[in-house]
């Protein structure tokens, strides 16, 4: 009996041996607090964060920086930035550029070993890429095309109302070689359709610059834009939108071509819009395309049901208004998108000030008012800010500068510290604003935090990341940007 007494104690003292082993490995491995129920990511005093930098002066471009910094318990008189991903946004489609006519015959005419190395540098998803998601394209020419063209082209006095001499030999060249290129590397890739005229026989004045969409011929442009679409599609090139005009309220570029949003509205309304349903195409139709201090264009076409039946969302550039017409659009139609689809740098242009400018009025001031994506203007011009058509832009500085070898510019810098780490599918998510502190935040789809800021101070500024009442501490450099990821 005794010796049955003693295998039983044992037992038991083994048993509650084991028990207390167990709660203690449990309470150390798991030491997490949750910044909401689907987040159990953050481990103070382990959770790394990294960081890319630029400084206005160029000495650090897009730099890694060789420190982490790691989320403490502690508190302190800084600043915070206060990231809370339970409360989020909209879903992103991406940031990138417009591949113009013009970029594109310039990346094109590289040798074939620079061309894919350049492309995927540009579209890759490893680490030595910007992971550009999402491209603006003309539909027909744009002013950074070399001349003016249409895919309906005819001497003059002539009309092709069945669209017989509709033809994408123009695009054939440089574009579509380039586009395909472009998503054997990224399939996913998003691409905007937008046109920057009508051909001429279908406009007021028979000319590229300015005039008018006749209405007779409404329904003849509808199945022109049906045709580029469905084409492309054969051509390997999937439209997920057009715009319906570029800039409809600048008839002074060449080409350019003016529509007034009644105009806009019962073109979406009547033809362009019942045809997309007639042949079942998918590509969203956006509307607008033009500057910030008129977004009544887009409310008073959206304010008529049958229009907007058929319209995803508005787009916006910012050479006039301010950034936050979005909201007011996007807070008036809450269930139609806003986008960003386009803004230039000036050549030579001022590093420092395009930098700021920029970061805080498009990647942080865009997305905070509720844009799926963000557009510079021009992925590449050559030194002479060339091609572009007589009468287009002269200045418009590229993402890089492609002659005897490729310069990367600033606003390459400002679209890849949101590309390179934000993609498509990604969330925006709450923070506060701390004085001189803009910034924006994310969740990836993978469920990594990205948090991008700009000093906008006159000097260095120490501050807090704070997530779920933890802190990392940093300091960042006046005019500087940081994307921080963890």
């Amino acid at each position: 009996m005794q010796n049955r007494y003693s295998k039983l104690l044992f037992f038991f003292l083994l048993f509650g041996i084991w028990i207390g082993f167990f709660t203690g490995c449990k309470s150390k491995d798991r030491p997490l607090l949750a910044v909401n129920p689907a987040d159990t990511s953050l481990v103070p005093g382990a959770t790394e964060i990294s960081c890319w930098i630029t400084t206005p002066d160029q000495s650090e471009l897009l730099k890694k920086q060789e420190r982490n910094l790691i989320f403490k318990s502690d508190s302190n008189q800084f600043p915070t930035i206060v990231i809370d991903t339970s409360t989020t946004y909209q879903e992103m489609d991406g940031f990138g550029f417009s591949l113009t006519g013009g970029s594109a015959f310039l990346i094109n005419k590289l040798a074939e070993s620079d061309r894919e190395t350049l492309l995927n540098e540009l579209f890759g998803s490893d680490a030595t890429s910007i992971g550009i998601s999402y491209l603006r394209i003309s539909i027909g020419a744009s002013d950074l095309n070399a001349s003016v063209f249409s895919y309906d082209d005819l001497p003059k006095g002539q009309t092709d109302l069945n669209l017989q001499h509709f033809s994408l030999a123009p695009d054939k060249v440089d574009l579509i070689p380039v586009l395909r290129s472009i998503l054997r590397i990224n399939p996913k890739i998003k691409i905007l359709g937008s046109p920057w005229s009508a051909p001429v026989w279908m406009k007021s004045n028979g000319n590229s610059i300015g005039g008018s969409l006749l209405p007779n011929y409404y329904p003849v442009y509808a199945k022109y834009l049906v045709r580029y679409i469905t084409e492309m599609k054969t051509e390997g090139i999937p439209i997920d939108a057009i715009t319906i005009q570029n800039e409809p309220l600048n008839p002074d570029n060449n080409p350019s071509m003016k529509m007034l949003a009644t105009e806009q509205r019962d073109f979406i309304k009547n033809h362009l819009g019942p045809a997309f349903k007639a042949d079942g195409l998918s590509t969203k139709i956006i509307l607008y395309d033009h500057n910030c201090d008129h977004p009544e264009y887009a409310t008073t076409i959206l304010a008529d049901p049958a229009a907007s039946q058929y319209i995803d969302g508005s787009a916006f550039h910012l050479y006039g208004g301010e950034i936050s017409a979005l909201s007011k659009v996007h807070d008036a139609y809450p269930k139609k998108n806003v986008y960003f689809t386009e803004q230039w740098v000036g050549g030579p242009g001022n590093f420092s000030h395009e930098l700021q400018w920029h970061v805080q009025n498009l990647i942080i001031g865009a997305t905070r008012n509720w844009s799926k994506n963000v557009l510079e203007w021009n992925l590449a011009s050559d030194p002479s800010y060339k091609p572009h058509t007589s009468g287009g832009c002269t200045q418009c500085e590229g993402a890089l500068t492609i002659g005897t070898y490729v310069v990367r510019n600033v606003s390459y810098y400002i679209i890849a510290h949101a590309s390179k780490f934000v993609p498509a599918g990604s969330i925006r998510v709450k923070t506060n604003l701390p004085t001189n502190l803009p910034n924006v935040a994310f969740l990836t789809p993978d469920g990594k935090k990205v948090l991008i800021v700009l000093n906008n101070d006159t000097e260095t500024k120490t501050f807090n990341i704070e997530i779920n009442r933890h802190i990392a501490t940093t300091s960042l450099s006046n005019g500087a940007v940081a994307t921080y990821i963890w």
